[in-house]
């Protein structure tokens, strides 16, 4: 009797159906404050505006001397924002999910998401061109259009994404709650902590987690997307499962003919010879059976007479090994 935890999971019933977010005017009027403030932001970087000089004070203090001890342990804190670990810990966790709830809602969303992310996050990024503050060239200069790639940030937006991808997919009121809180604390953690290793401008955080925020707020418009994708994944795996069940019941044919091997002629002269009769013997033997015979054949009914060994001739491919009598030569 299994009694592991795969087993237990298999006895229990289908869970209820999972409730999809919506977008509510709530949702709607929060996307729409957020996309103000993404192109705020963007707007105050491109005219090299107050928040620019912020940028540079922030710099030039130089948090990761003035604080040390921390970089330790925020080099390795800051791996919850890199979108390959994470991405694979989420993905493992959501699918579990997955398997666990009857649905493919839990990783297809993961994917959308991240999808969605990379696209606009990606564009804005090569679009604008931003220097690091390590490679910037001119102080109070907003470093754009120099071939960069670090406006808005990607760790601050993965880490909002990945982590709260968590809070929007969560099943109770109260799992929503903690895990908001939770991915809101790690995305916070992982924009303060890139601006304390000095690998991003304040306002690339700002921007980071605003694109971030805006992926979530729209996942509910991508919703009917992810339902005709898993409605067309099962259907393809029914698909499948029946050709393959066809295959493995399929019944095999009875009473075809097969086609005979085809005979030498040498195998075919040795079966002949075992169905004659075994006391055919080659005519000239004067005073055995058979000697008479117009056309080699004997009949059954006659009793075969054996010879002694002294008088039997061997016999090779060759012919007898005996040689022949000759009269005996006289002298003259």
């Amino acid at each position: 009797m299994r009694t592991d935890i795969f087993a237990r999971l298999d006895r229990e019933p289908e869970p209820p159906k999972i409730e999809i977010p919506r977008m509510s005017r709530t949702r709607t009027a929060l996307f729409g404050g957020t996309l103000a403030f993404y192109v705020a932001i963007v707007v105050a970087v491109l005219v090299s505006s107050s928040l620019v000089i912020l940028d540079w004070k922030i710099m030039l203090f130089r948090p990761y001397q003035q604080w040390p001890d921390l970089h330790p342990f925020l080099d390795y804190f800051v791996v919850l924002g890199q979108r390959g670990p994470t991405a694979v810990m989420i993905a493992a966790w959501l699918g579990w999910r997955s398997w666990r709830q009857h649905t493919l809602r839990p990783l297809l969303t993961l994917g959308a998401a991240l999808l969605a992310l990379n696209v606009t996050v990606g564009a804005v990024k090569l679009g604008l061109g931003r220097l690091g503050p390590h490679y910037a060239t001119r102080i109070g200069s907003a470093e754009l259009f120099a071939g960069g790639d670090i406006f808005p940030s990607g760790h601050t937006a993965n880490a909002v994404v990945t982590w709260g991808i968590l809070a929007y997919l969560a099943t109770t009121p109260r799992a929503r709650r903690y895990l908001s809180i939770m991915s809101a604390l790690v995305a916070l953690g992982v924009g303060a902590t890139t601006v304390y290793l000095g690998t991003h401008w304040l306002s690339d955080v700002l921007l980071g987690w605003a694109a971030g925020l805006l992926i979530l707020l729209a996942l509910p418009w991508a919703e009917p997307l992810i339902g005709r994708a898993e409605y067309t994944i099962l259907a393809v795996r029914e698909r499948w499962r029946e050709r393959r069940r066809r295959v493995l019941v399929a019944p095999v044919p009875v009473g075809v003919p097969r086609t005979p091997a085809p005979v030498s002629a040498d195998a075919e002269t040795a079966a002949n010879a075992e169905e004659q009769p075994c006391d055919h013997v080659g005519a000239g033997h004067g005073g055995r059976p058979g000697a008479g015979r117009g056309a080699g054949q004997l009949t059954a009914a006659q009793p075969r007479q054996h010879a002694v060994r002294s008088e039997r001739t061997p016999v090779t491919p060759a012919g007898s090994r005996r040689p022949p009598r000759s009269r005996p030569l006289t002298g003259g």
